[in-house]
Parts: structure tokens; sequence; C-alpha cells
């Protein structure tokens, strides 16, 4: 063959592309980023480079993005940052920047897109690299078709499978160490796709490459399939290599000292160049060349996908028409009484740049999901820059009305960004589900699919994996989680080690701290976006690959959300909040309660008493504003109009906070400095917010109009302020920015301070137009907490889980707002938790079943369905619903035989007496000791302290006594958190269970903790040093004892910690009378009280402390 002739040639310098590459989207497997390994061939100056993961594509258009931002910036020698410097979950840049060297040559490599094949039945691995597009096609169904035949994460794919539909595709069989097994899938695929079988020949790194060429150039010629060289690429350089086998470990389950064979001998599966690569090939040259001639076969680029969104929501009417009319109808509906001349300018524009640009079809199938959710009475309300749109709001996607906002088109929809809108919806969390299904069921799975998103290695997780490899204890590993806070891409900090107590010369911890730092931002595995959804016209699954997600009835495809940018394909965000069902609960609950029908707009508006209420900083569950933060805020803030509301949900946030614009604000706000607006012009930009930016729309008019940006220019700015991610980009912004401001006339100092208000929206910026939708809620939520306290608290209660407090705190402020709250009765109780009418008309709360902790929904039917005129004793609610034993064991502790004038103990005891795991249905007597009555017996009262942990123990919380309440006896010196407000300015004792620990990013490593007494609750500040010295105490306790200085603003009272003591094992003492827990007398010395032992599975009062009284954290 004369693909062998050339074989024995000399070997000459020549280009080259690799085309076999793992990534490490090849889980626990690829030791390199995809940007890193497309930067890396830029360097190395190679022709082109094929990304290859196994059975996937999720890695490449990471590649993609990274190849296309070197194009853009070459010139410009800008540095790129790749997607592993920035954490996904804490959206925080990881590490400092670092500068990637840009290529000294304009000359940039091929992106070739590609897979590699691994089959059930064939030894041999293939690399499946697409020449046009249609090709594409074929490789995503492939795909798709083994990944919908497996579990999650798994692809399942047989030689048959490629040879029914690999046409267009180049194969390049990766042979196992036995090559004689190669050969007859070699055959088969080469007599199926001539021209288009080769055989790959990867160097094996262990003395015997050069026989291995030659054995591997034989078969090929054997097989009438030529031999290409291919790298078999694991990693960008050979820094990676402790890396890898770390991988390798984590993924065979191994520690690194039992590594053995696994572990790659050398750092040589590292991407090489060029003449790398020909020494290695030097005798077999033809094998490199044809390298070359592979990748200029492969012609394919993913900007050749297109996408066309689904138009038949039309029914027969062309898709402009039917938005014109939906349109009209819309604004009858809003404004019955007519509409103003700017609302139907604001229209037409809106209607005509969206028929312009052609994305009526979108906007008519968002309009079409929410009328389905609608008409099964599901809440819903769109959010984000949509609601910068008129035609969102005509069609009821949105609840924002232009009279509320200054509304943006341009953020939303613009002609010169060339990308598409995005619309958000949020449902109600309980039942978005059956809105998920509806879409599935109207598109088919091959048409839609929900994004995926990428599960990082965070900083815990990196410590306790890594650790577990590199062979430190558990002890260690949950010492070095526990305490080492903000782990970067450098490595650990040493020093804090050292505070450990650990050793800095062990060079094993030495490098497992190495290998922390770098598989933090590693990807661990595809998980499903929140509620991403992409809907096509043609066949999803030729546009990427579609798998079967964890949850039973979901399809995932194998990209995330930036994925989906980067290649300008529209997507609609299917959301769940939580606020939304509890509003839908309260309404349900007011038609059932007072006859009253209410919708979020027709919530009576600008209520005075609400948002006197809010003046107050009473917020507990009130959307958006009740964290601590705002809280505290909301005295300072002092809101009385909607739009303060607006500015409320956006001023507490990273981007104002860290942009030094919160007190600025509030010093104007509270009339103590006038507006500093930096000349006419952008006086008018910032009028609503007093001269101090806000919001991204502020943000970019403040470029534009003060630095002469172009509204591309400006966009690009809006980008670098991307609420959820930060790309390190803003910086590059300043030099521009501040020339442009100098150019118009604005002095440096001034055009330097406004490029730093606006610099803190890199961490978090709202639009204006997300602020306004939140607000809505905020508002409906107050008022319902305002006028309906009852309603309010009994539907938070049945949305749970959700929001910022627990039940015990939410039960705590109903109360304190006067409604009586009344236990959880077997006879009285459902499972949701209830409203009752009292005797004077007023609505009391009845706790359901769903407050048991451990108790099931069935159980809780199956005792409602049964309870008639109700239970005599607990034999009869076993007897007649037929529950378990244990089902009534966890109905006694819980107290819900109170109502039958059993005390605890008197139902447990009756409760123990049944043995039988159900009733006979048969037989009406009690037959081999079914229900026989025990002999009765005197039990002695629980005391009040028991009582109370009992509850916290079934419950998690108490209608009871608070535990401050019957532990400060024994406490002296501490002031009531009720008394804090009037205390005097001195230092001060305070004692509380922790209800929430917050860490926010913007706050400098300040810890705030809510600490709650049977008083109130009262906010403690912990500064760094403090927090330094009292860590495990500040993260771990439960009832704190906390000394410091008051200080106080207004109603704002926030307690500066220095001394911190952990008193969580009092907790325990609340089991026994109060005379016990102080102690008694010891007849002799040597009879002194000792620490107490514990048995091995016994938990310490701390830990118990931690089970019963849990605090919500949020860092």
């Amino acid at each position: 063959m004369s693909f062998l002739c050339a074989e024995n040639t000399p070997p000459q310098p020549t280009s080259y592309a690799e085309l076999c590459v793992t990534s490490n989207f090849t889980f626990l497997t690829g030791a390199s980023h995809p940007e890193e390994l497309m930067l890396r061939a830029a360097e190395l100056g190679l022709e082109a480079i094929a990304i290859t993961d196994r059975n996937t594509l999720a890695g490449v258009v990471r590649a993609y993005s990274a190849l296309k931002t070197l194009r853009e910036e070459v010139a410009a020698q800008l540095r790129v940052r790749s997607s592993h410097q920035v954490d996904p979950c804490s959206r925080q840049e990881i590490g400092a920047p670092q500068d990637f060297p840009v290529p000294l040559t304009p000359k940039l490599p091929k992106l070739i897109v590609g897979s590699r094949l691994v089959l059930r039945d064939c030894p041999v691995e293939w690399l499946a690299l697409p020449t046009d597009r249609a090709a594409y096609h074929r490789l995503s169904r492939l795909l798709t078709l083994g990944k919908r035949r497996a579990e999650k994460a798994e692809c399942h794919l047989d030689l048959s499978d490629l040879e029914t539909d690999c046409q267009g595709m180049i194969l390049i069989a990766l042979p196992p160490k036995d090559l004689t097994r190669a050969q007859p899938a070699l055959q088969r695929l080469q007599r199926r796709y001539p021209g288009y079988v080769f055989l790959g020949a990867a160097p094996r790194y262990d003395g015997s490459d050069q026989r291995w060429f030659d054995a591997c150039a034989a078969l090929a010629l054997r097989c009438s399939t030529p031999m290409v060289a291919v790298g078999d690429v694991l990693m960008h350089h050979g820094r990676r290599r402790r890396l890898a086998d770390v991988l390798t470990c984590l993924r065979e389950g191994l520690t690194i000292d039992r590594i053995g064979t696994k572990a790659l001998p050398n750092a040589e599966r590292r991407l090489k160049g060029a003449a790398d690569m020909a020494r290695l090939y030097r005798n077999h040259p033809a094998a490199l060349k044809r390298t070359l001639e592979i990748a200029a076969r492969c012609g394919f680029d993913l900007s050749e996908l297109s996408y066309e969104y689904p138009d038949e929501m039309s029914e027969g009417e062309a898709p402009q028409d039917r938005l014109d009319r939906l349109a009209r109808e819309g604004l009858r509906r809003r404004y019955p009484e007519g509409a103003t001349e700017r609302v139907h300018q604001l229209m037409h524009k809106e209607l005509s740049l969206i028929g312009e640009l052609n994305y009526a079809p979108y906007f008519l199938t968002v309009h079409d999901i929410v009328q389905e959710a609608r008409s099964r009475g599901i809440l819903c309300q769109g959010r984000g820059s949509a609601a910068n749109s008129i035609l969102c709001y005509l069609l009821g996607i949105t609840d924002v009305s232009p009279d509320m906002i200054g509304m943006v088109f341009e953020r939303f929809i613009s002609r010169h960004r060339g990308e598409p809108p995005d619309i958000d919806v949020d449902f109600e969390h309980e039942r978005r589900e059956e809105v998920i299904q509806w879409i599935y069921e109207k598109y088919g799975r091959h048409r839609a699919g929900l994004c995926a998103t990428v599960i990082h290695f965070r900083t815990r997780a990196a410590i306790r994996e890594v650790g577990k490899v590199m062979g430190l204890s558990q002890d260690l590993t949950a010492r070095l989680s526990g305490d080492i806070w903000g782990l970067t891409n450098s490595g650990a900090d040493m020093e804090r080690a050292i505070e450990l107590g650990l050793n800095p010369k062990d060079r094993r911890l030495a490098q497992t701290i190495d290998l922390i730092g770098e598989i933090i931002g590693f990807p661990r595995h595809l998980s499903q976006h929140v509620g991403g959804f992409i809907i096509t016209r043609g066949r999803l699954d030729e546009l990427c690959p579609i798998e079967n997600a964890a949850m039973e009835n979901r399809t995932v495809i194998e990209w995330d959300k930036d994925d989906i940018d980067a290649l300008g394909i529209l997507k609609v965000d299917i959301l769940s909040l939580g606020m939304l069902t509890c509003l839908r609960k309260s309404f349900d609950l007011l038609d059932a309660h007072e006859k009253t029908r209410l919708t979020l707009d027709t919530v009576p508006q600008e209520d005075r008493t609400t948002y006197e209420m809010l003046q107050r900083a009473d917020a507990v569950g009130v959307f958006q504003v009740e964290s601590r933060a705002q809280m505290n805020f909301l005295p300072r803030m002092k809101p009385a109009t909607f739009y303060d509301l607006v500015i409320e949900v956006a001023i507490v946030r990273p981007g104002p906070i860290q942009g030094g614009m919160v007190k600025p604000y509030i010093r104007r706000r509270q009339g103590l400095e006038a507006p500093e607006p930096f000349g006419p012009a952008l006086e008018e930009v910032t009028r609503k917010t007093l001269g101090v930016p806000l919001f991204q729309e502020q943000a970019m008019q403040i470029a534009v109009v003060g630095a002469g940006y172009s509204a591309e220019e400006a966009d690009k700015l809006r980008r670098s302020l991307a609420s959820f991610r930060r790309m390190g980009t803003i910086g590059e912004h300043r030099d521009r920015f501040v020339r442009g401001m100098m150019g118009n006339g604005y002095s440096q100092e001034i055009a330097e301070a406004c490029f730093g208000q606006i610099e803190g929206f890199a961490d978090y910026g709202f639009p204006e137009s997300h602020a306004a939708a939140f607000a809505m809620l905020t508002y409906v939520s107050s008022w319902l907490k305002c006028h309906h306290p009852a309603v309010f608290a009994c539907a938070l209660l049945n949305s749970q889980p959700m929001g910022f407090y627990a039940p015990a705190q939410i039960v705590r402020d109903v109360r304190e707002h006067g409604v009586e709250v009344r236990p959880v009765c077997v006879n009285h109780s459902e499972w949701d938790n209830l409203l009752e009418r009292r005797a004077d008309g007023a609505l009391a709360l009845r706790l359901g079943f769903r407050q048991i902790k451990g108790f099931r929904e069935e159980d809780a039917g199956w005792i409602t369905a049964a309870r008639g005129n109700g239970y005599q004793d607990p034999e009869s609610v076993w007897l007649r619903a037929g529950v378990a034993p244990h089902v009534l064991e966890r109905l006694a502790e819980a107290d819900a035989f109170m109502g039958m004038g059993l005390t605890r103990r008197d139902a447990l005891w009756q409760v123990r007496a049944i043995r039988a795991p159900k009733p006979l249905p048969l037989f009406s007597d009690p037959l081999d000791g079914e229900g026989i009555r025990e002999p009765e017996v005197i039990l002695p009262n629980m005391h009040l302290g028991e009582e109370v942990v009992e509850d916290y123990v079934a419950l998690r919380l108490t209608l009871r006594a608070h535990p401050m309440e019957l532990l400060r006896p024994s406490l002296p010196n501490l002031t009531p958190h009720d008394r804090l407000p009037t205390a005097p300015l001195i230092r001060t004792t305070v004692c509380g269970l922790v209800i929430t620990r917050q860490r926010p990013g913007t706050a400098s490593g300040v810890i705030f903790l809510t600490l709650e007494d049977e008083t109130g609750v009262s906010n403690v500040v912990v500064w760094p040093k403090v927090y330094e010295r009292f860590r495990r105490i500040v993260m771990g306790g439960r009832l704190l004892r906390v000394t410091g200085r008051l200080e106080r603003e207004g109603i704002v009272v926030h307690l500066i910690a220095d001394h911190i003591e952990d008193l969580s094992h009092k907790l325990s003492e609340l089991g026994h009378p109060l005379d016990d827990a102080i102690g008694i007398t010891q007849p002799q010395a040597d009879d002194a009280p000792r620490p107490p032992r514990y048995p091995s599975r016994a938990r310490h009062p701390r830990e118990q402390a931690k089970r019963l009284f849990p605090s919500r954290d949020f860092h």
C-alpha cells in the first residue's frame, strides 16, 4: 500500500494535529480543562486539536469558547481566563488571575469536535471525528442512543451501532495491547466506511514505542486502515501528572500508596508540539503527516449549528400575527380604561423589533407554558430582564408594568447584540414538575430537554476526597475541611494549617494541600440545571447528546447554560420559587376562610400599614427582606413606596456593597447629604437612586452617556458585570472607561470614582427589572403578613422547606403577632397545618402532622380518613386507621394524644402495649396478645424541661417554654434580648440559641450570628480576629454566651463580640430537673464530678444539641 511507502523516509520537522485529547470532562480521568488544552495547543503552534472525551461532547463548547476568545483578543494581547477559576456554587473567583501566554504568531489551532466511543462488545475504542454538519448530527444521535439506553452518566453502545449510522465520520481505532483482538472490528468498519477508518498508534512510554508502532503499522497494512499518530493526551502540561494519579485513585477507589501500576509512569501524556512528536514517530513520519490530512478533512465547526425555535403554537395563524393579536387582547385586559400613548408606543416598538428578529415563536412558547400553568391553578411570574418588556406584561408573563419602572427594552432584546432573549419564569416549587412534564409531553423528548449543570469540586469536597487518597486520617481531613475557609487554586494557607497543629515540613501534607488547590473547580459530574429548557423545531438530539437524569422522567442535554449562550441557543428557564407556593396557598386559605379572592395583581397596592410594618423590620418570612442584613437595613431605608422596595431588594447585595453605594444612598435618603451628580448628563441617569448607580441598566447608561461607549461596548461592559459569574474581564474596561470620561470633560478623579462605583457589579448587580419583579412578591408577602398573619404563617409552614427561618422561628413570630398556635392533635390535625375559627371569630393555627419529624403523608392520610367523629385512645387509631405501632409511637412522642387527656408518657405506655404490626381484619376481639390491656400504672409527670426537649426531638419546635427561660436561673448576669434596644451602650453579655449564621463574601470575613432567647433575638457581629480565637465555638455551638460592646443605630442593635462561650452542653440538662442540673453535693472529696464517659454510640451533649436545636447557616 502506498501509505506505507513513506514510513521509511527520514524524519522531517512538520506541523502536527493532535487527534486524541481527553479533558477533565472525562470525569476523574483528564487532568486539564478544555480551555487550558486549547491555549496550550496555541502556544505549541499545533495545526489542530481534537477534544475527544469518553462517550460525550460535554467539554467541546468550552474549548470552542476559548478559541473564539483567543481569536478576538490575540491582537490586543488581552489575557484569557479559564472558567475553572470560578467556584460555580459560591460564585467567587478562585485564586489570582492567571495570564495565559498568547502565541507570537496569529495562527491559532483548529478545533476538531469529536468523541472517544467506548463500546460494550468491542475491545477497540474509537475516536469519532465528524467531517461535516450531517456527520455531527449522526454522532450526537449516536451518543443519545447509548445514553438513553443506560442509567445516568453511562453510555451503552455496541459495534453494530457504529455500523448503522457513522457516515461522514473519521473513525480512528485505538487498539488494545493484544492487537489481534482489534482486527475483526477494524475490518468490519473498513468494509462499511472505506476511506474513513484509521488505526491510531499512541505511544506507550514504556521503552517499547518503536516496536509498538511497527506492530500497529503491520496491522494497519493487513486491514487496509492507514496508521495515524495520536498522543492520547491526558493533560496540557506535565506538572499535572500528580493530579492525574489522584484522579485515578478517586476513580478506582484507591489510596496513592496502593495505586501500583495504575499510576502514570511519567509525565509524557501531556500535549506535545510537532518537534516532540516527530522524534517519537521518526520511523513513521507518514503517520504524523496523516494527522494534518485528517484535520483538513474535519471541516465541521460548532458555529455551523443552526437552531430554530418551534412555531407550532400558531395553530394556522402566522406567529407574528398571533403575537400582535395576543398583545392587543392583553392591552384591553391590563388597561380596561384605556392605555396611555407611551404604553402604545412601547408595544409597537417591541412588536416591530421582535418581528424583525423573528422571535415571535419564542414569545408564543413562553406564553403557552404560562397559560398552561395557570389553567392548572399554578402560580407563576416572569422575572429578570424580561420584566423590561411591555409585551411580557401584556402577555401575562410578568406583572411589572411600565408605571413601576423605566423599562429599557434594549436590556432585554437588542438588534445590535445578536443574542437571543432570555425569559425566566418562576413557578410554585411544589408544582413545577407538572409544568416540566407537560413540556416533555407537548414537544417530545427528542425535541425538549433540560440544560446540564456542571458540578465542580468545591473546597470541602476537595479536602475530603484528596485527603482520603493521600492517606490522611479522617480526623485530619475533618479538621481541615471544618477549619480552612476559601482554599484557592494556588493551594491552602500553610499558616492556617500550622494553627491547626499540623507540621508544615510534612511533605505528604504539603503535597496534599497543593493538590487540593489544583482540583478545586474541576468538574466532578453533570447534574441538571434548575430549569433551563431547550426546545427545538427539529431534533434536539442532533444539536447535542441527551441523557437520562437521575430524577425519574427527566432528560438532560450535555451542555450547560454557558455553553448554550456561547452558541446562541434560545432557552426558557422554568424555575421554582418557594414564595410563589406560599402565596398561592395563602390565597387559597383566604378564599376558604375569609371568602376573599386575591391574585398577585389584585392585592391592594401602596398600603401604608404594610410599609410601617416593614419600617419596624417586622419581616420574618417576607420574601427577599427576611435576612438579618435586610432587616437591619429596613429601619434605615424606611420604605414607603413600591419603588423603595425595588431599591431595598437590589441594594443589600454584594455588588452595591462592594461598590460603596449603600452608605451614600442612605445618607442622601435621610437628608444627611445632598446627591453629588457628576454633571447634568449623569444626574439624569441616577436621579431615581439619588446619584448612586444600583442597577445594571444604570451602569450601561453611564458608560454610554459619560464614557462615550457605543451600545455594543456598553453591552460588553454589562456582560462583564454578569451577576452570577466573574470571568475577570471588568478590569480591562477601566482604561477605556476612564479615557472616555476624560475625553468628555470629566476629571480623572471623577472618572475613577464613577468606574469604582459600577465595578462592584462584577460581583452581583441586579437589573432593575429583576428587582422590580422580586419587589412585587416582597410587597404581596408583606401585605399578607401584615393583614392576615395566621393565613401567611400557615401557608409558609405548609411550603417548607424554603426561606431563611426554620418552623420554630415562624411559629414564634406568629404567636408574637397575637395568633393562637394549637398543638398537633390526632383528632384535629391533618397533614398540612390548618386554620381553625376561634370563639371570638379570630383564626387559630393548628399544627399539622407534617411538623412531626419522620412522619409520612400517607400515614396522615389514613388517620384523617378513618377519624370520623374522633378517636378515643391510641388503640382506636391503630384499629381504625390501620397504621403501624411505630407510627403511633411518633404521634405519642409528638404529644399528639394530649387532646384525649393523655400525657406523653401515658400515651407511649399505651402505644407500646400494642405489639402486632396491623390489626386482624376479621376479628373484633384481640388475639395472641394484640391490644391486651396492660395493668393500670400511674406514671410520674414529665417536668417542663423534659417536655421542651421532647418537643424539639419530635417537632423541632415547642409551644411550651423557650429553653433559655428554663436555663436563665442558672446563668446570671445576662441581658435579655428585648432589653437591648434601651440598654446602656456598654459591655454587655447575652445568651441564646443560634438560629442563623451568615458569612457573606462581601463582609471581609465577618460572621453574623442571630441568637434567640425567650424574649426575642439579638444580632451578634464577630470580627475576623475574634472569629479566629473562637472558630470552633462560632461554627459548632448551638447555645452561645457572648460578651461584647453594644452598638445602636436607631432601632437597629448589634453586639460586637469580643468573647464567646459554648454552653451547648447545658441544653442536655433540660431533660433533668433543674435541681439535678445544678448538681448535688458529693459525700466524699474524691467523689467530685468527673468528665462523663459516653458509650461508643452515645452523643456528646454538644453533638446532641446540634441535632435538637439546628441552626440555618448561610456561607
